[in-house]
C-alpha cells in the first residue's frame, strides 16, 4: 500500500494511528475516533500565536509559532514517537489540513515514517460526519426497545450486544440515563459534534442485513439532541417493543441502579427540585422529606406514578408510531435473570 503525503477522510482507517495536533481544548471538543492529542501549539501558545496574527502581523504571528511548533514536535519525538518502528503509519490532522499538521507530517516522512496529511484536517472529517448521518439511518432496519421508566432497557440493550445482537446504545454515548436525574457521576456529557462522532462510528460499522436495537429515546438525551435523521427513523420507522414490568419490580430496579443518589442525598434534592413548575413546591418538599428519611421504596414509587409514567407514556405516544401496538415483553422481574430472559425473548422474536 502506498502511503501519500495527503490523504482523504475516507482513507483514514488505513492507518495504524490518527494523531491530532489541534490544542487540547479543541481536541477536548470533538476528534476522530481512537486519535491521540499530540498539539503542536497548546492552549496559552494557540491564543499567543493567534493574538499576534490579529493585531501585530502574520510574519510575526509565524515567526513565534513556527519556534513553538518545532520545540512541541521535537518533545512528541522524544516521548511519544521514539520508539516506533520504520513501518509505522500515521494519520495527522489539524483544524484545516494546514500548517501545524503539514509541519509534523513533513518531519515524520523526514525520518523515515510512512506518515500522511489529513486533507482539509478536522473541518473535512466533520462534514462528512454531518453527511453520512443523515444517509447511515435509513440503511438499517430499527428495533425500539421501549417500556416506563425503570424496565431495564439499558440492561437489556447490554445483553442483546453481549449476545451479538447489533445495538445502539444513545445512553452510553450520551454519557447520561435520559431523565432529570440521569445525570452520571463524575461522568459530564460530551460536546454535541463528539455524541455525534460517537453515534457516526457505531452506525459505519453495523450491518445493514442484520437488525439495530436502540433504546426509545426523547430528541434529547440530557442536554444533547439525537440526531434529526436517526430520531426520524427510530419514531417512524421502526418495530417497537415494550417491556412490561410491575411497579414494585421497577422501584427494586431503580434502587439498585441509582445506588450513587443514595450517598448524594443533596444532588438528588436539588434535582428533584427542578420538577416544581410540574408539581408544586408541597409535593417536592413531600419528596425531599422522604430522601431525609431515607424512605427510597416509597420516594421511587411516588416518582414513577405520580411523575415519569405519565410523561413517558404521553410521550411514547405522541413520538412513536408503532408504540400503540407494540409487541409486549412481560417481566415479573428485572434482576440479572429476569433481564436474561427479556433478551433471549428479544432474540427470539428476530428468529
Amino acid at each position: 500500500m502506498k502511503f501519500p503525503e495527503v490523504v482523504s477522510v475516507e482513507q483514514a482507517d488505513q492507518y495504524e494511528q490518527v494523531i491530532d495536533v489541534r490544542s487540547p481544548a479543541e481536541f477536548a471538543l470533538d476528534h476522530y475516533p481512537g486519535a491521540i492529542n499530540c498539539p503542536v501549539l497548546d492552549n496559552e501558545e494557540r491564543i499567543v500565536v493567534g493574538t499576534l496574527y490579529k493585531q501585530v502581523s502574520v510574519f510575526e504571528a509565524k515567526k513565534v509559532g513556527a519556534a513553538l511548533v518545532a520545540r512541541n514536535i521535537a518533545k512528541h519525538l522524544d516521548e511519544q514517537f521514539s520508539k516506533n518502528p520504520k513501518e509505522w503509519t500515521p494519520l495527522i490532522y489539524c483544524w484545516r489540513g494546514g500548517n501545524r499538521s503539514g509541519a509534523m507530517t513533513h518531519i515524520l516522512r523526514q525520518v523515515g515514517w510512512r506518515a500522511s496529511q489529513l486533507d482539509g484536517g478536522y473541518k473535512a472529517f466533520r462534514r462528512q460526519v454531518i453527511n453520512e448521518l443523515e444517509i447511515l439511518p435509513g440503511r438499517f432496519q430499527w428495533r425500539v426497545l421501549s417500556g416506563e421508566t425503570g424496565s431495564a432497557k439499558s440492561r437489556v440493550l447490554e445483553g442483546l450486544a453481549a449476545a451479538g445482537a447489533q445495538v445502539l446504545d444513545l445512553e452510553a454515548l450520551a454519557c447520561h440515563k435520559g431523565s432529570v436525574l440521569g445525570i452520571l457521576p463524575d461522568q459530564p456529557q460530551p460536546a454535541q459534534k463528539m455524541f455525534e462522532t460517537r453515534i457516526w462510528d457505531v452506525l459505519r460499522k453495523l450491518d445493514p442485513a442484520r437488525p439495530v436495537f436502540v433504546e426509545a429515546e426523547s430528541k434529547k438525551v440530557g442536554q444533547l439532541r439525537v440526531p434529526e435523521h436517526l430520531f426520524e427513523q427510530m419514531t417512524q420507522h421502526s418495530t417497537v417493543f415494550r417491556i412490561q414490568a410491575s411497579v414494585a419490580a421497577r422501584v427494586d430496579f431503580l434502587i439498585e441502579d441509582y445506588h450513587y443518589f443514595l450517598a448524594d442525598t443533596d444532588t438528588l434534592k436539588q434535582q428533584l427540585r427542578h420538577l416544581v413548575t410540574l408539581h408544586g413546591h408541597e409535593v417536592i418538599h413531600h419528596w425531599c422529606q422522604q430522601v431525609d428519611a431515607a424512605q427510597w421504596p416509597e420516594l421511587v414509587g411516588d416518582l414513577l406514578v405520580r411523575h415519569y409514567d405519565p410523561a413517558y407514556l404521553k410521550s411514547s405516544n405522541n413520538l412513536f408510531t408503532g408504540f400503540a401496538t407494540a409487541h409486549p415483553l412481560p417481566a415479573d422481574k428485572l434482576d440479572g435473570p429476569g433481564i436474561a430472559r427479556l433478551v433471549d425473548q428479544l432474540l427470539n422474536l428476530q428468529g
